[in-house]
């Protein structure tokens, strides 16, 4: 973990941009200094700070898969036979640049690791799966779980309150 992120100190200021930075990221820094109320330089050296300490990761467009025809969400749990860092490392890597994969975790107890995958549908889920998992000789299992409905997608973080 970079240092800078463990000592950076965040104050009501910072934590009212994160907020408004987290329901619209396409804000112009005048639109963000007027609703954090403050300037805009104090804004924009704020965000830098925010951006060079990797609180901000980056800024994404959330788009919606519903209407753009990617319509299948799966949850998938992986376990490998051999678990061996190398082996781990092995896997996360194949996954990870796969389009399709929007998260990878790796989770204990349980399985090794936990896939959120979003394809157009079932046919582009087989060939995902025949690409990453039936080729791989190392993996042992494979349970997949397939959204019907998506009750809530908020990919914000609670902060603290000041």
């Amino acid at each position: 973990m970079n240092d800078s992120i463990e000592t950076l100190s965040l104050d009501a200021t910072d934590l009212r941009i994160l907020e408004l930075l987290q329901q619209d990221a396409s804000l112009s820094n005048q639109d963000l200094a007027q609703q954090a109320h403050v300037s805009p330089a104090t804004c924009l050296r704020r965000v830098k700070r925010l951006l060079d300490s990797g609180i901000i990761e980056r800024r994404v467009a959330l788009l919606s898969a519903e209407k753009l025809g990617a319509g299948l969400s799966a949850i998938v749990e992986i376990t490998l036979d051999r678990q061996g860092a190398e082996h781990l490392q092995a896997f996360e890597a194949r996954v990870l640049g796969e389009a399709a994969v929007q998260q990878c975790y790796q989770v204990s107890p349980g399985p090794d690791f936990v896939l959120i995958l979003q394809v157009p549908d079932m046919a582009a889920y087989q060939a995902l799966v025949l690409r990453l998992f039936t080729q791989d000789a190392n993996v042992r299992n494979v349970k997949a779980f397939f959204s019907v409905r998506r009750g809530k997608f908020e990919p914000r973080i609670a902060l603290p309150k000041l």
